[in-house]
């Protein structure tokens, strides 16, 4: 059995690389950036994952179903409303049934495995809490949703903070933290450290849990040299005075994880990484298609040893 948190379009092909590979698998999904828009309550996180084991991501843009309609969206337009937020008409119906079904009385975890079986997904895909916890950016402007900074307001304002509203008060989700303890390897996806995992982390139980079984946990770098391999990643590292290298993200892990797979053009920093009681390895971490997910996910299986 193998688990991997995962958050943001930075997890869902090493999840989908590892999939294809291994039956045992075991998804934790941030809830950080979950959002109330139109009266429906999207998971934008969980559901890139659900679509792209499903087959059905737009891997264009990275969430939503590929060659969905957008009728939905032109109609709120006419109605008078914002459409910041490229919701096609497939993906509505999956907001509004998970919608229907919380206020019904089921809970995300609940709704998460019946939308896994509605698109026939066989990877368990878990919400890290069913608790609310909501990342929120401190700008020179105020205080944002995450996607109301990222996708409204494209990323463009000052970063002044990050915070995880509801974390300090959420209870992990049982089958998560279970997860993690039953697996032989657990992975932190290269997913945006301080909006992907970050929010996870902060959830007190799954970093306690963590740093209990960290001799079996592997990070994979999300950034290469300076640069995030896509979104903001470093913009918020910067922000929050953490080092923009692959060095300043085994840091920010160096309690939770005693493994780091960075790419061989960060080969330069294995030495300082080694030196936060991590082993480290080196291979080319960036996916740019099907092929390059399973190279990466095969590497992970084989080459770690806990």
């Amino acid at each position: 059995m193998i688990t991997i948190l995962s958050g943001g379009t930075g997890s869902v092909k090493l999840v989908r690389g590892l999939a294809s590979q291994i039956q045992d698998l075991n998804v934790i999904s941030n809830v950080g950036d979950n959002y109330w828009l139109y009266g429906m309550y999207l998971c934008p996180d969980i559901d890139t994952i659900i679509y792209g084991l499903a087959d059905l991501l737009d891997f264009e843009r990275g969430w939503g179903i590929k060659k969905d309609s957008f009728g939905f969206l032109r109609q709120m337009e006419v109605f008078g409303e914002e459409t910041w937020f490229s919701i096609g008409d497939r993906d509505a119906a999956t907001h509004l049934m998970r919608t229907n079904m919380l206020k019904n009385g089921k809970n995300l975890s609940d709704i998460t495995k019946w939308m896994c079986e509605k698109f026939a997904v066989e990877a368990k895909v878990i919400p890290v809490t069913d608790n609310t916890v909501e990342t929120r950016i401190s700008t020179n402007k105020g205080e944002l949703h995450l996607q109301e900074y990222w996708v409204k307001y494209r990323g463009l304002d000052e970063v002044l903070g990050i915070q995880y509203i509801g974390a300090d008060k959420a209870r992990p989700n049982p089958e998560a933290i279970n997860a993690m303890h039953d697996s032989k390897l657990v992975i932190i996806a290269p997913g945006n450290p301080l909006t992907s995992i970050g929010p996870m982390l902060s959830i007190k139980g799954v970093r306690k849990e963590l740093s209990k079984i960290k001799k079996k946990v592997v990070a994979v770098s999300p950034l290469i040299g300076d640069k995030a391999i896509s979104g903001p990643a470093a913009k918020y590292m910067q922000a929050a005075g953490i080092e923009v290298s692959a060095y300043g993200v085994a840091k920010m892990y160096s309690d939770v994880c005693s493994h780091m797979i960075i790419d061989t053009k960060d080969k330069a920093l294995a030495k300082k990484i080694q030196n936060l009681d991590t082993q480290v390895y080196e291979t080319k971490i960036k996916m740019i298609n099907k092929e390059g997910e399973k190279t990466l996910a095969s590497f992970i299986l084989n080459q770690v040893h806990v």
